[in-house]
């Protein structure tokens, strides 16, 4: 049998003093939903002020098109600024910027000071979604990872959508200045809820910011993202110059990154398959929620004459579903992978997307919610599992880059969401009106073109979610090797060397048995496992010895034992703190590692949060314990045997 498993909180947790990370999780979670509430909240209210600052389409559409231009040039600068400032400092800058953008926007007496508030609103959010990732990947515990994303997704989802209809209630009772001071009063809200729970929990290194690759990778995404807005809107050739400027200043950011000693963005995570893969398809699940959240309601407005807050509530069950689904898909991927959510959520929406721009004419509003509730929630049961996937592939000195690269092609996908689908819809409407149709029938060609379209980019997404359970089935080392290149692979090992006959305490064991094994077998602490065999948390004789010098006072050291066992009430009130359940005192969050991990990640793991063993857990049930020294011992085994022309093998009981 083993020894006790060791397994103290990792070095993040340290640095919350004393916050839990679900109250950390909750301002980043706020942050993420205020960053993409924000990205559709402003476009509702285009007609009003249209009206009001007597600006025609073409000029009004800067106010998106400049945001989301200004957000994609600070997404990737975030790696470079969560790693130079203390978190908490660095999150009320950024959110203040959302605030001070929204005040000059609510007070803007023409169109050109509106248009400098809503580029100060994109400087912030742009950071601030990365910001959110990053501090949720310092907090969540290992095996709560997929539930964490999960809420952040959640947060994605509902953002873009919550605010079409929020701005419909609002414009029906208020002018279009009314929603930028609504906006300020929620990132005021944010800014002292950062405050007062963030600390300072990111590890700084302090990089240097290099400005040519600043101002590269800033021209190659206005020039991208500007020529994807306007193909069809503006000048093609125009279109098609910006693009071709931002594709060659691409080239030449990435060629840059390989030569620098602290790049911007360390691109070494896409040299990662899993982690690639899981960007395009998050990519291909945001681009729907973009696209048919202003399609539908777009087409019911203009072309069937729905009311703005009517067309707006279309959405609202489909929301509320999602907000259900993206936190149950992320408890479903900590304890299944991404395996079944991937190709479900794809297949939810190739087929339901399809189906609504079908009935979208005909149908009820009632029916057309119905229907679109699968839609969205098939872009939930995607969105965190597929970014726990994709993150947990990387080590953590790339996580912040990883999170850029995610974060840029959110800013990408909601780009591509918003200008390519609506394009589409307009041209093949306008093609259809050409040729005799009446303005309803061709609104509806081309509501039928977006809703094809956008399910041919879901069965992509499909064939990419099959290679992600396919991935997800076998080992993928999450190193690199100094070259970026990525290490090579070699099986799993952790199931052949580590130690099944493990000492455990089940969750209705009291103190007193606790203190019982500690005593009889020689350890000093030990996991707590339920029923299913899931670590439930981790309990030490120091733990132990806290408890009774906290309840029992005459308790000073374990010599008290001895000294006062003469003593009625100190026995009494021993008695009392002894019959209490074990999981009173456990140490809820465990470091725990996966039985299909990587051995190479297995050690780091171990090795960073001076951890000498640490559970193995498969599937959520804890099925053994894995020990520093026997990983050790198997690399050395290993070496020998190579060194001699045949790998050496382990014993499966190989423990001290």
């Amino acid at each position: 049998m083993s020894h006790d498993a060791t397994v103290p909180a990792a070095p993040a947790a340290d640095r919350l003093q004393g916050r839990k990370p679900a109250s950390i999780l909750a301002v980043a979670a706020f942050a993420a939903f205020l960053a993409t509430f924000n990205e559709t909240f402003l476009n509702v209210g285009f007609a009003p002020i249209m009206e009001a600052l007597s600006v025609d389409v073409s000029t009004v559409q800067w106010l998106a098109t400049a945001y989301m231009l200004g957000a994609a040039v600070m997404v990737p600068v975030s790696a470079f600024a969560y790693r130079s400032f203390p978190t908490r400092p660095l999150f009320c800058a950024t959110t203040a910027l959302l605030v001070i953008g929204s005040v000059i926007g609510g007070l803007a007496p023409n169109f050109a000071v509106l248009l400098v508030g809503r580029v100060v609103q994109a400087l912030g959010t742009g950071m601030l979604i990365p910001i959110g990732m990053n501090i949720t990947l310092e907090v969540a515990p290992r095996e709560k990872l997929g539930s964490y994303m999960g809420i952040m997704g959640a947060m994605t989802t509902l953002g873009p959508s919550s605010s079409v209809i929020l701005a419909g209630l609002i414009l029906a009772v208020a002018d279009w200045s009314m929603l930028l001071w609504v906006f300020a009063g929620l990132s005021l809200l944010c800014l002292i809820a950062g405050a007062v729970v963030l600390r300072d929990i990111a590890h700084l290194t302090h990089p240097r910011l290099d400005a040519p690759s600043v101002a590269l990778i800033g021209i190659a995404l206005i020039g991208i993202l500007y020529g994807v807005s306007t193909v069809f809107g503006g000048s093609l050739p125009v279109a098609a110059g910006a693009a071709v400027v931002g594709v060659i200043a691409l080239a030449l950011f990435v060629r840059r990154q390989g030569t620098l000693a602290e790049p911007l963005i360390d691109l070494r995570p896409l040299a990662i398959p899993p982690f690639a893969v899981g960007v395009v398809a998050n990519m291909l699940s945001l681009v729907t929620i973009f696209a048919m959240n202003i399609i539908v309601p777009t087409f019911m407005q203009s072309a069937l004459g729905t009311p703005p807050l009517v067309a707006s509530l279309t959405l609202f069950p489909a929301i509320l579903c999602s907000c259900v689904a993206s936190p149950l898909a992320g408890r479903v991927y900590d304890k299944h992978g991404p395996g079944v959510l991937l190709p479900l959520g794809f297949a939810c929406i190739a087929v339901f997307s399809v189906l609504t721009a079908v009935l979208i004419a005909t149908a009820s509003p009632v029916v057309l919610a119905l229907v679109y509730v699968p839609v969205i929630c098939g872009s939930a049961l995607i969105i965190g599992p597929v970014q726990s996937f994709a993150l947990s592939k990387l080590p953590p000195e790339l996580n912040p880059h990883g999170v850029t690269v995610m974060s840029t092609g959110f800013q990408i996908a909601g780009c591509f969401g918003s200008s390519v689908f609506t394009g589409v819809y307009a041209v093949v409407g306008a093609g259809a009106a050409a040729a005799g149709a009446l303005p309803a029938a061709a609104a509806a060609d081309g509501m039928l073109a977006a809703g094809v379209l956008v399910g041919v980019f879901a069965l992509i997404g499909f064939f990419l979610a099959l290679w992600i359970r396919a991935a997800a089935r076998k080992p993928v080392v999450a190193a690199t090797a100094a070259d970026g290149a990525p290490a090579s692979a070699e099986p799993p090992r952790l199931a052949s060397i580590m130690k099944t006959d493990v000492y455990t305490l089940p969750t209705d064991a009291t103190v007193l048995d606790a203190m019982e094994l500690f005593s009889q077998l020689g350890v000093s602490g030990v996991p707590v496992v339920d029923d299913a065999g899931r670590v439930a948390g981790f309990v030490s004789d120091g733990d132990v010895m806290r408890a009774l010098a906290d309840q029992v006072p005459a308790f000073k050291t374990a010599w008290s034992f001895i000294v006062e066992r003469e003593n009625d009430d100190f026995d009494r009130t021993l008695r009392e703190t002894l019959s209490l359940p074990v999981t009173a005192l456990a140490t809820k969050r465990v470091m725990a590692v996966d039985i299909n991990d990587d051995l190479g990640e297995v050690t780091r793991v171990l090795a960073e949060n001076h951890l000498k063993k640490a559970p193995v857990l498969d599937g959520g049930r804890m099925v053994g314990i894995i020990n520093r020294s026997n990983i050790t011992r198997y690399a050395i085994a290993r070496y020998l045997g190579d060194t001699e022309g045949a790998p050496a093998e382990e014993p499966a009981q190989a423990w001290d």
